[in-house]
């Protein structure tokens, strides 16, 4: 192709590389200069233009574009007419994107002309959606490249192609402990339900068993029979190995556990098993919520007709960080789901009156404010809130309030009174969560006697914090023992709010275990406030008064 600064007289024919004023014409660049073009040019005064002639070995790019597309649509792929050098590759079904990688990687590294982009592979996609779009960079393309593309491309089937969903019969097996809601087993449901249905398919029986091995078996059998397919098991419990209850249950139905786990997050904890020719998938418990999964994208894949081995779950890890993409789509609805890094603040509830350890004794109004490695105990718990993240860090006063907030002065902290302290921990509970941000995805709910509490504590439960997963309701362990602080999911909040008392939230925690989750902690933490002038003794190892 010969490309530069021609004369008017030199130009027809050629293709006119940048927008050009002919009096009160405008010649837009890619037009091909014809002898009308010319003269209009020349009256306008113009002396020289930019433009390109292409030679013998070139084809043009509309038609470089077009046959290359062409040669790369597969089934339920059609091409679209070619424009200022790009095909676009357009679904003509909903299904599932499959794209021979190598291939279209041995396009793109042919030279620079042709490029191929498209979305990435086993996308899930609607009909007319873009696949994939071929541009020629210049005003043409060596034939020679073409040749090679084209070669490469008719190499075996289409490059790029799409399996549309079938409508399946799908069964659902959902286990039950003595603790599962039936609530929580109808939204799961629900949140199913609406999965499916995107795809074409829908639950054509679902059985609810307790959550034991024969149980398991039982119900896949019987689903099995009926000829549904696939078949998903939820277990009221999350599967830890490939012994747990459900890939155990499979196993003694006649099955085989293909696969445990995937490096996709969420989905983590997906079971890949079949029993004959049925696929059972144990679902990862991220699969209750409606946002982007690793088990979307096997299920995807099993209604669109596609085979699912380990080698392919083991290969979705690069693009499997789905939480931390805030565009990702959800796929039932089209839309961005925010999948941000939840937003954690902290309460530090400082109201009470230390009736168990008089201020005659201790010397100071609250024992919050007594000295503790040269500071105020509650300064200690503040620190630790401030050094884990957790924003912003409220502190409820009651007690002492002038004291408590000069204690922490110069800390970065919000304060909000509880007028009503002596009524109990549950109003200064009611107090803080009523002064949260209306974003706050969760609080970190510590108090201010647990001066052995560290910022690493705190970090450790907000990262295990993850409601996708349904860790809603996180608590801190020490060799099996449950502690505080504890950090509650905005969901919990309501429920906490209605509390009356000095327990604070605790039943909740008993009340609905399948939302908890145990973080271990270092064995030398101290998960326990301290009470007591015993205890505060036996903390520091001196008396308190000759601690002052």
């Amino acid at each position: 192709m010969i490309f530069g600064d021609m004369a008017p007289d030199d130009a027809e024919g050629a293709i006119l590389a940048h927008s050009q004023k002919a009096g009160t014409e405008t010649f837009k660049k890619g037009r091909v200069l014809s002898r009308a073009d010319i003269a209009a040019l020349k009256e306008a005064g113009v002396t020289h233009i930019v433009a390109a002639r292409l030679e013998e070995t070139d084809v043009p790019e509309d038609e470089a574009a077009e046959a290359l597309a062409s040669a790369l649509a597969g089934k339920s792929v059609r091409t679209a007419a070619p424009f200022t050098g790009r095909a676009n590759l357009v679904a003509e079904e909903t299904g599932v994107l499959e794209i021979d990688v190598e291939r279209i990687q041995a396009i793109n590294m042919i030279g620079e002309a042709l490029t191929v982009a498209t979305l990435a592979p086993f996308e899930t996609v609607s009909t007319r959606q873009m696949l994939a779009t071929v541009k020629v960079i210049p005003f043409a393309v060596p034939r020679a490249d073409l040749d090679k593309a084209l070669e490469i491309a008719r190499l075996g089937p289409a490059p790029i192609s799409l399996s549309r969903f079938e409508p399946r019969r799908v069964g659902l097996v959902a286990t039950q402990l003595p603790a599962t809601k039936k609530t929580v087993l109808d939204k799961s449901r629900a949140i199913l339900d609406a999965r499916l249905d995107a795809m074409g398919s829908r639950i054509a029986r679902e059985i609810r068993v307790p959550h034991d091995v024969r149980a398991v078996a039982d119900a896949v059998q019987d689903l099995a029979k009926e000829g549904l397919s696939p078949i998903l098991v939820f277990g009221a419990s999350a599967t830890v190995d490939r012994r747990d209850v459900v890939p155990a249950g499979i196993v003694l139905a006649g099955g085989d556990v293909l696969h445990f786990g995937m490096p996709v997050d969420p989905g983590n904890l997906l079971l890949l098993a079949r029993l004959g020719e049925t696929p059972v998938i144990g679902l990862p418990g991220c699969a209750r919520s409606p946002k982007l999964n690793g088990f979307d994208w096997v299920l995807a894949r099993l209604l669109a007709g596609l085979e699912v081995t380990p080698k392919d779950i083991m290969g979705m890890g690069l693009g499997g960080l789905l939480k931390e993409i805030p565009t990702r789509p959800q796929p039932r609805e089209g839309a961005s789901a925010a999948a941000s890094t939840p937003r954690i603040a902290a309460l530090v509830l400082a109201a009470g009156r230390s009736t168990r350890m008089k201020s005659e004794e201790t010397g100071v109004p609250s024992k919050l404010l007594m000295p503790l490695g040269g500071k105020p105990m509650v300064v200690h718990v503040v620190e630790a809130a401030l050094a884990s993240g957790a924003r912003p860090v409220t502190v409820v006063t009651g007690n002492a309030d002038n004291e408590v907030r000069a204690a922490l002065s110069g800390h970065d902290v919000t304060f909000v009174h509880n007028p009503d302290y002596a009524d109990g921990l549950s109003t200064s509970l009611r107090t803080g969560l009523a002064a949260l941000p209306e974003d706050a995805d969760g609080a970190l709910v510590c108090l201010g006697d647990m001066p052995d509490v560290r910022g690493p504590h705190l970090e450790k439960l907000i990262s295990a914090f993850d409601p996708e997963e349904g860790r809603t309701i996180c608590v801190p362990t020490v060799s099996g023992k449950r502690g505080n602080p504890v950090l509650w999911g905005s969901e919990w909040f309501d429920a906490m709010i209605a509390v009356k008392g000095d327990t604070g939230a605790k039943h909740l925690i008993g009340e609905n275990e399948d939302a908890v989750c145990e973080v271990p902690m270092p064995d030398d933490a101290t998960l326990t406030d301290i009470d007591t002038q015993a205890e505060m003794t036996a903390r520091t190892g001196v008396p308190s008064q000759d601690s002052q």
